[in-house]
C-alpha cells in the first residue's frame, strides 16, 4: 500500500472518530469516508480491504479507546494485556471497513456506476452485522454521530439509525465521485434531493408535538465508586445515599422514581440474613414514601445441585412497597458478565463484574406501569439495562409489547471520564426517535437525564457527581412507528442490495488499475 493510500485511509479514520464524543464533531461525518473512497480509487480488493482495515483500526482507537479503562483500573489486567485487549477489539471491529474497502474497490473496477448506491448500502449492511455477530456490537454506528440533527434523524422511525448511516456514506460516495469528476453533477443533485426530503420530513415530524397527560419521572445518581459498590464496609453509605437523594426528589412529587443498574449494594429479595433485612427496609422506606421505584439490583436463585443462577434485574415495587414487576436482562456483556466459550477456550479469564458465578440471561421483554397523577392512569413503561440500550431490535419489542415510555437504568463507573458515557448516552437518542416514546435514563455515575420522543434532551447531569433529575414526560401515543412494527426492514433491504450487486457480471471494459508500486 502507497504512503498515499495509507494517508488518506488514516485520515478518514481520524474524521470517522472526530465525528462521535467526545470531539462531537458531527458535521465532519458527511465527508469523513471521502479520503478513503478516493484512496480506493484504481485499487484491487484485496488492496481496499487494506486500506479499509487502517480506516477502521483508526477509527476505532479513536472511539472505543475506553475499553482499555474498563479492563485495566476495573478488571485489574496489567497494562501491556489491557491494552492488547483494547487493540484487539479495535481490530475486530475494523475488519468491517475493511471488507467495506474490498466491496468498494470491486464495485469501482467492475460496476463504477453503481458505487454511490452499493457503497452506503454495503456500510449498512456491515453495520447491521457488527450488531449481531459474536453476541453483537454495535457501537460507534456512523448514524450515531447526527443525534444533534433532529430533523434529519426523525426518518428512524421508519429505517432506525442505519437509515443514517446509509444516508450519511450517501453524501460521502457523492461528494468523492464529484471530486473526482465534476460532470457527475446529476447523482450529486439527486442526493441533495434526498437529503432534503428527509429533512423536510423531519420538520414535519418537529412540528408535531405529542399530546397526553404526563408522567413525572425522577432518576437518581448515587456517584457511587466501583471499588465501593459491593464493599460491605462501605454497604450502609451506599443506601444512605440513594435514600437522601431520593428524599429530595419526592419533594417534586415523581410518579415513579428510578435508581441505576445494580443500585441496591445487595441482592434484593435475597435469603441471605443482610439481604433479607435490607430489601425489608428498602420495602418500608418505598411504603412510607407511597411513591413506586424502579430498582436496579442482582438477582440469584439456589439450584438444587446447590450451584446459583443470576441474573441482572429491574425490581418495580408499588406505593405500598410490594414487588409489582421483574425484569431479568436479556443481552449479556461479554465478559462482563458471562464468558464465552468458558469451559473450553476461555478457561482462564474470569469477568469484570464480581459474582459468584456466570449471569443468566432473562426470558421476556417486561411492560410495568406507572400511575400518572395528571391522568389517574396507568402507563406502560418497560426498562433496558446499561448495555442493552444500543440494539435497537431489542428496545422496539418492548414498545410493540406495549410500552410508551422506556426507562434505562446503567452503571457507566466502568468507563471512568473517558468518551464513553456521552457515547452511551447519545445512543438512546435514536431508541426515543425510532419508537417515538420518551426514554428516562438513570446511570450511577452518569451521564443520566431524558429524552422526548422526537429525540430532544431535555434534562441531563454530569459525570461523577451526585445529582437527581424530575421531569415531565409525555408517554407515547401508542400509535406504533414502522420501524417498532417491523425492524430492520431497511437494513436488510440493503443487505440483500450488498449480496446481489457486487455479484453482477463486470461490464467489457474495466477501469484500468493504479500500479500501486508506484503510487504516491
Amino acid at each position: 500500500m502507497s504512503r498515499r493510500t495509507l494517508a488518506l485511509a488514516a485520515l478518514s479514520g481520524l474524521l470517522l472518530a472526530a465525528s462521535f464524543p467526545d470531539l462531537d464533531l458531527n458535521v465532519l461525518a458527511w465527508l469523513c469516508l471521502v479520503p478513503l473512497f478516493l484512496a480506493l480509487r484504481g485499487l484491487a480488493p484485496r488492496q481496499g480491504f487494506q486500506a479499509g482495515f487502517v480506516s477502521g483500526i483508526v477509527f476505532f482507537a479513536g472511539t472505543i479507546h475506553w475499553v482499555f479503562n474498563s479492563v485495566h483500573v476495573y478488571g485489574n489486567i496489567p497494562l501491556v494485556p489491557a491494552s492488547l485487549i483494547t487493540l484487539l477489539l479495535s481490530a475486530y471491529c475494523a475488519l468491517y471497513p475493511a471488507l467495506f474497502g474490498a466491496i468498494v474497490a470491486r464495485l469501482r473496477a467492475d460496476r463504477p456506476s453503481l458505487v454511490i448506491l452499493a457503497a452506503p448500502a454495503a456500510w449498512t449492511a456491515l453495520e447491521l452485522a457488527r450488531t449481531y455477530v459474536f453476541t453483537g456490537f454495535p457501537w460507534a454506528l456512523l448514524g450515531y454521530t447526527q443525534y444533534r440533527a433532529l430533523p434529519v434523524i426523525q426518518v428512524v422511525d421508519i429505517t432506525g439509525v442505519y437509515g443514517i448511516s446509509f444516508l450519511v456514506v450517501l453524501v460521502n460516495a457523492a461528494a468523492a465521485g464529484l471530486i473526482e469528476d465534476r460532470k457527475r453533477m446529476v447523482p450529486a443533485l439527486a442526493v441533495l434531493a434526498l437529503l432534503g426530503a428527509v429533512a423536510g420530513y423531519g420538520a414535519m415530524r418537529l412540528h408535531e408535538l405529542p399530546a397526553g397527560a404526563p408522567l413525572r419521572v425522577a432518576v437518581v445518581q448515587g456517584n457511587i465508586a466501583q471499588d465501593k459498590k459491593w464493599d460491605k464496609a462501605f454497604q450502609a453509605e451506599v443506601v444512605a445515599t440513594y435514600r437522601r437523594l431520593t428524599g429530595q426528589a419526592l419533594e417534586q412529587r415523581p410518579d415513579v422514581i428510578i435508581w441505576p443498574e445494580t443500585a441496591t449494594p445487595f441482592y434484593f429479595g435475597g435469603a441471605g440474613k443482610d439481604d433479607s433485612t435490607l430489601s425489608r427496609e428498602l420495602r418500608q422506606f418505598v411504603r412510607a414514601s407511597r411513591t413506586p421505584l424502579l430498582i436496579g439490583s442482582p438477582f440469584y436463585e439456589r439450584r438444587p445441585d446447590r450451584t446459583y443462577l443470576l441474573r441482572n434485574s429491574a425490581y418495580l415495587l408499588d406505593g405500598t412497597g410490594e414487588t409489582a414487576a421483574v425484569y431479568h436482562k436479556l443481552h449479556l456483556v461479554p465478559f462482563g458478565e458471562y464468558v464465552p466459550l468458558k469451559h473450553s477456550l476461555l478457561f482462564f479469564v474470569n469477568k469484570l463484574v464480581q459474582a459468584a458465578g456466570d449471569f443468566q440471561s432473562g426470558t421476556g421483554h417486561t411492560v410495568m406501569t406507572a400511575r400518572s397523577a395528571s391522568s389517574g392512569r396507568d402507563v406502560p413503561i418497560a426498562t433496558v439495562i446499561c448495555y442493552e440500550i444500543i440494539f435497537p431490535d431489542l428496545v422496539r419489542r418492548f414498545v410493540n409489547e406495549g410500552a410508551t415510555v422506556m426507562t434505562t437504568i446503567t452503571n457507566d463507573a466502568w468507563f471512568g471520564r473517558t468518551s464513553a458515557p456521552r457515547q452511551h448516552f447519545t445512543m438512546a437518542v435514536f431508541r426515543a426517535v425510532e419508537n417515538r416514546v420518551p426514554v428516562a435514563r438513570a446511570a450511577n455515575t452518569g451521564i443520566s437525564g431524558f429524552i422526548d420522543s422526537r429525540g430532544r434532551i431535555v434534562g441531563t447531569t454530569g459525570v461523577f457527581t451526585e445529582a437527581f433529575l424530575t421531569r415531565d414526560l409525555v408517554p407515547g401515543a401508542g400509535l406504533k412507528t414502522f420501524y417498532t412494527r417491523h425492524g430492520d426492514v431497511f437494513a436488510w433491504l440493503c443487505v440483500l442490495a450488498s449480496l446481489v450487486l457486487p455479484a453482477l457480471p463486470a461490464k467489457e471494459e474495466h477501469q484500468p488499475r493504479m500500479d500501486t508500486d508506484q503510487q504516491g
